[in-house]
Protein backbone atom coordinates (compact mmCIF):
# COMPACT_ATOMS: atom_id res chain seq x y z
CA UNK A 1 0.00 0.00 0.00
CA UNK A 2 1.40 3.70 -0.84
CA UNK A 3 1.56 5.95 1.76
CA UNK A 4 0.75 9.51 1.47
CA UNK A 5 2.90 12.10 2.56
CA UNK A 6 0.65 14.27 5.13
CA UNK A 7 1.53 18.40 3.64
CA UNK A 8 -0.11 20.92 5.60
CA UNK A 9 -2.80 22.89 3.55
CA UNK A 10 -1.33 25.35 1.72
CA UNK A 11 -4.56 27.31 2.36
CA UNK A 12 -4.05 28.20 5.68
CA UNK A 13 -1.26 31.64 5.04
CA UNK A 14 -3.70 32.38 2.46
CA UNK A 15 -6.80 32.30 4.81
CA UNK A 16 -4.22 34.56 7.45
CA UNK A 17 -3.59 37.06 4.82
CA UNK A 18 -7.14 37.48 3.90
CA UNK A 19 -8.49 37.92 7.41
CA UNK A 20 -5.87 39.81 7.79
CA UNK A 21 -6.90 42.56 5.05
CA UNK A 22 -10.88 41.80 6.48
CA UNK A 23 -9.42 43.51 9.63
CA UNK A 24 -7.73 46.54 7.92
CA UNK A 25 -10.57 47.12 5.36
CA UNK A 26 -13.00 46.81 8.06
CA UNK A 27 -10.91 49.22 10.31
CA UNK A 28 -10.75 51.77 7.55
CA UNK A 29 -14.41 51.68 7.20
CA UNK A 30 -14.86 51.67 11.31
CA UNK A 31 -12.94 55.35 10.82
CA UNK A 32 -14.68 56.93 7.81
CA UNK A 33 -18.11 55.98 10.37
CA UNK A 34 -16.83 57.24 13.03
CA UNK A 35 -15.94 60.65 11.04
CA UNK A 36 -19.14 60.66 9.85
CA UNK A 37 -20.79 60.53 13.11
CA UNK A 38 -18.56 63.66 14.36
CA UNK A 39 -19.44 65.41 11.48
CA UNK A 40 -23.32 64.87 11.82
CA UNK A 41 -23.62 65.40 15.45
CA UNK A 42 -26.50 67.12 16.88
CA UNK A 43 -24.20 70.20 18.03
CA UNK A 44 -26.61 70.96 21.17
CA UNK A 45 -26.03 67.28 21.99
CA UNK A 46 -22.75 66.50 20.99
CA UNK A 47 -20.91 63.12 21.78
CA UNK A 48 -18.85 62.75 24.53
CA UNK A 49 -15.11 61.71 24.43
CA UNK A 50 -15.88 58.89 26.00
CA UNK A 51 -18.56 57.58 23.88
CA UNK A 52 -15.13 57.62 21.28
CA UNK A 53 -13.57 56.08 23.50
CA UNK A 54 -16.11 52.94 24.42
CA UNK A 55 -16.75 52.82 20.43
CA UNK A 56 -12.73 52.49 19.92
CA UNK A 57 -12.22 50.04 23.02
CA UNK A 58 -14.89 47.86 21.62
CA UNK A 59 -13.71 47.24 17.85
CA UNK A 60 -9.79 47.23 19.43
CA UNK A 61 -11.23 43.91 21.72
CA UNK A 62 -13.13 42.55 18.17
CA UNK A 63 -9.96 42.79 15.96
CA UNK A 64 -7.60 41.58 19.17
CA UNK A 65 -9.76 38.42 19.00
CA UNK A 66 -9.59 37.42 15.17
CA UNK A 67 -6.03 38.09 15.82
CA UNK A 68 -5.70 35.41 18.27
CA UNK A 69 -8.40 32.96 16.87
CA UNK A 70 -6.15 33.05 13.85
CA UNK A 71 -2.90 32.30 15.75
CA UNK A 72 -5.00 29.22 17.49
CA UNK A 73 -5.96 27.91 14.20
CA UNK A 74 -2.27 28.11 13.21
CA UNK A 75 -0.96 26.54 16.76
CA UNK A 76 -3.66 23.83 15.94
CA UNK A 77 -2.87 23.13 12.11
CA UNK A 78 0.99 22.64 13.59
CA UNK A 79 0.28 20.55 16.46
CA UNK A 80 -1.85 18.43 13.86
CA UNK A 81 1.13 17.64 11.63
CA UNK A 82 3.59 17.37 14.60
CA UNK A 83 1.16 14.69 16.11
CA UNK A 84 1.27 13.09 12.90
CA UNK A 85 4.76 13.12 11.92
CA UNK A 86 5.29 11.04 15.00
CA UNK A 87 2.91 8.48 14.21
CA UNK A 88 4.25 8.00 11.24
CA UNK A 89 7.28 6.17 12.56
CA UNK A 90 4.76 3.46 13.51
CA UNK A 91 4.09 2.68 9.97
CA UNK A 92 6.48 -0.24 9.25
CA UNK A 93 6.33 -1.42 12.70
CA UNK A 94 3.97 -4.48 14.45
CA UNK A 95 0.78 -3.59 16.64
CA UNK A 96 0.11 -5.55 18.99
CA UNK A 97 -3.73 -5.80 19.67
CA UNK A 98 -6.69 -7.74 20.03
CA UNK A 99 -8.25 -6.65 16.74
CA UNK A 100 -9.28 -9.96 14.06
CA UNK A 101 -5.90 -11.23 12.12
CA UNK A 102 -5.57 -11.28 8.41
CA UNK A 103 -3.84 -15.08 7.76
CA UNK A 104 -1.53 -15.20 4.77
CA UNK A 105 -0.11 -18.51 5.00
CA UNK A 106 2.60 -17.33 8.08
CA UNK A 107 2.73 -17.30 11.52
CA UNK A 108 1.38 -15.09 13.78
CA UNK A 109 2.36 -13.75 17.07
CA UNK A 110 -0.32 -14.14 19.31
CA UNK A 111 0.30 -12.66 23.11
CA UNK A 112 -2.09 -14.64 25.39
CA UNK A 113 -2.99 -14.17 28.82
CA UNK A 114 -5.22 -17.17 30.84
CA UNK A 115 -6.50 -16.49 33.75
CA UNK A 116 -3.91 -16.93 36.89
CA UNK A 117 -6.03 -19.48 38.18
CA UNK A 118 -6.41 -21.42 34.87
CA UNK A 119 -4.80 -25.23 34.68
CA UNK A 120 -5.73 -25.23 30.72
CA UNK A 121 -6.22 -22.36 27.80
CA UNK A 122 -7.82 -23.03 24.68
CA UNK A 123 -7.64 -20.83 21.35
CA UNK A 124 -10.78 -20.95 19.62
CA UNK A 125 -10.73 -19.57 16.08
CA UNK A 126 -13.63 -18.09 14.10
CA UNK A 127 -14.04 -16.97 10.59
CA UNK A 128 -15.64 -13.58 9.27
CA UNK A 129 -18.81 -15.46 9.27
CA UNK A 130 -18.61 -16.44 12.85
CA UNK A 131 -17.94 -20.00 12.42
CA UNK A 132 -15.57 -21.91 15.00
CA UNK A 133 -12.96 -23.24 12.59
CA UNK A 134 -10.28 -24.16 15.12
CA UNK A 135 -10.11 -24.84 18.69
CA UNK A 136 -6.33 -25.52 20.17
CA UNK A 137 -4.68 -25.89 23.55
CA UNK A 138 -2.04 -23.43 24.28
CA UNK A 139 0.61 -23.45 27.25
CA UNK A 140 0.06 -21.88 30.54
CA UNK A 141 1.63 -18.50 31.01
CA UNK A 142 1.97 -15.37 29.02
CA UNK A 143 4.72 -16.47 26.57
CA UNK A 144 4.51 -15.32 23.32
CA UNK A 145 2.74 -18.30 20.75
CA UNK A 146 3.22 -18.63 16.99
CA UNK A 147 -0.19 -19.27 15.72
CA UNK A 148 0.29 -21.47 12.29
CA UNK A 149 -3.11 -20.51 11.18
CA UNK A 150 -4.05 -24.82 11.33
CA UNK A 151 -8.13 -25.92 11.54
CA UNK A 152 -9.10 -28.69 13.74
CA UNK A 153 -7.57 -31.12 11.84
CA UNK A 154 -4.07 -29.66 11.29
CA UNK A 155 -4.35 -28.90 8.12
CA UNK A 156 -3.84 -24.88 6.77
CA UNK A 157 -6.91 -22.88 6.91
CA UNK A 158 -7.51 -20.19 3.85
CA UNK A 159 -6.29 -16.89 3.84
CA UNK A 160 -8.52 -14.55 5.51
CA UNK A 161 -9.61 -12.99 8.59
CA UNK A 162 -9.84 -14.84 11.40
CA UNK A 163 -11.08 -13.58 15.11
CA UNK A 164 -9.01 -15.69 17.87
CA UNK A 165 -10.25 -16.22 21.53
CA UNK A 166 -9.19 -17.70 24.60
CA UNK A 167 -10.88 -19.90 26.86
CA UNK A 168 -9.17 -19.93 30.25
CA UNK A 169 -10.57 -23.54 32.42
CA UNK A 170 -10.30 -24.85 35.29
CA UNK A 171 -10.88 -28.59 34.81
CA UNK A 172 -14.53 -28.60 33.13
CA UNK A 173 -15.29 -25.19 33.98
CA UNK A 174 -14.34 -22.21 31.88
CA UNK A 175 -13.23 -19.35 33.97
CA UNK A 176 -13.59 -16.93 31.49
CA UNK A 177 -12.63 -15.99 27.63
CA UNK A 178 -11.01 -13.02 26.22
CA UNK A 179 -9.85 -11.95 22.75
CA UNK A 180 -6.36 -12.37 22.34
CA UNK A 181 -3.73 -9.76 21.65
CA UNK A 182 -1.56 -10.48 18.63
CA UNK A 183 0.95 -8.68 16.64
CA UNK A 184 -0.68 -7.39 12.74
CA UNK A 185 1.61 -4.94 10.47
CA UNK A 186 1.14 -1.33 10.25
CA UNK A 187 0.67 -0.19 6.89
CA UNK A 188 -0.96 3.47 7.34
CA UNK A 189 -2.00 5.69 10.29
CA UNK A 190 -5.26 7.77 9.55
CA UNK A 191 -6.24 11.09 11.56
CA UNK A 192 -10.56 11.42 11.85
CA UNK A 193 -12.76 13.11 13.67
CA UNK A 194 -13.00 10.30 16.50
CA UNK A 195 -8.98 9.97 16.95
CA UNK A 196 -6.32 8.61 14.94
CA UNK A 197 -6.81 5.02 13.37
CA UNK A 198 -4.33 2.62 12.56
CA UNK A 199 -4.71 0.37 9.32
CA UNK A 200 -3.12 -3.22 9.41
CA UNK A 201 -2.79 -5.82 7.20
CA UNK A 202 -5.82 -7.09 5.16
CA UNK A 203 -7.33 -3.74 6.00
CA UNK A 204 -7.96 -4.16 9.23
CA UNK A 205 -8.64 -0.76 11.53
CA UNK A 206 -8.09 -0.16 14.81
CA UNK A 207 -8.19 2.82 17.80
CA UNK A 208 -4.91 3.94 17.96
CA UNK A 209 -5.35 4.29 22.04
CA UNK A 210 -6.52 0.07 21.67
CA UNK A 211 -2.83 -0.51 20.84
CA UNK A 212 -0.99 -2.48 23.89
CA UNK A 213 2.91 -2.81 22.51
CA UNK A 214 4.88 -1.65 19.33
CA UNK A 215 7.96 -4.05 18.08
CA UNK A 216 10.00 -4.16 14.73
CA UNK A 217 9.71 -7.40 12.80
Amino acid sequence: MDIQPIVPSSSTPAKSAQAGSLIGSDFNTFLKMLTVQMQNQDPLNPLEATDYAVQLATFSGVEQQVRANQLLTQMSGQFSVMGMAQLAGWVGQEARTSAPVQYDGNPITLSPNPASRADAAVLVVTDAKGAVVARETLPIGTAPYQWLGADAAGNPLPPGRYSLSLESRLGEETLRTDPVEAYHPILEVRRNADGVRLVLRGGVEVDAATVTALRVP
